[in-house]
């Protein structure tokens, strides 16, 4: 598995209604999508009463269960009209060390996004053993979904988790909101 995410930085006056609009329009547009096992179309505001976050941002995050589904998307007439309208956005990928999902992914509200720096010489099998237990902790504690992986080519971490509730969250995690989930078809 490959996670995905790409993100745009939004002036600080931007009318978020126009993304909240794109993403109902648009959302549905993915169910289904070949490789795709689950795309959440995130956002995130400046002046949230709930969620704390420096930027305005549209910060889709996916999860592909091979590479020709990151191919096929990228190479999307729904891409291309994506950087037509916001420009060309940096893909950040991660391999995947492990992703948990409960049933009912739409019921999700929120999203926590952590990217951490892996140390050089770090030990890489208790770096990976540490991510999944900590996903599987956030599992247990309400999350419906955990994701856990690396970027070997900038040698970063990612965790990312979804959430009926708002997540805690440190001042390293990135919060959104999800307007929409995509999924396969049944």
């Amino acid at each position: 598995m490959i996670a995905m995410q790409y993100s745009f930085t939004l002036p600080a006056d931007y009318d978020m209604t126009i993304i909240d609009r794109r993403i109902r329009e648009k959302g549905p547009l993915l169910d289904g999508f070949p490789h795709l096992l689950f795309k959440t179309y995130l956002s995130a505001r400046k002046h949230s009463a709930d969620l704390a976050s420096t930027e305005n941002l549209y910060a889709p995050f996916y999860l592909w269960d091979e590479p020709d589904g990151i191919d096929s998307f990228l190479s999307s007439p729904g891409f291309a009209a994506l950087t037509r309208d916001f420009g060309w956005p940096s893909v950040q990928t991660w391999l995947v060390w492990a992703a948990e999902r409960a049933a009912d992914l739409r019921a999700a509200r929120y999203a926590a996004r952590t990217i951490a720096v892996i140390a050089p010489y770090s030990d890489l099998a208790a770096c990976r053993d540490t991510a999944i237990a900590e996903g599987r902790s956030a599992m247990r504690n309400g999350a419906l979904a955990s994701l856990a992986g690396f970027d070997p080519t900038q040698w970063r971490m990612l965790h990312f988790t979804l959430w009926e509730t708002v997540p805690v969250a440190t001042e390293a995690t990135q919060t959104y909101e999800v307007g929409h989930i995509a999924l396969p078809k049944p």
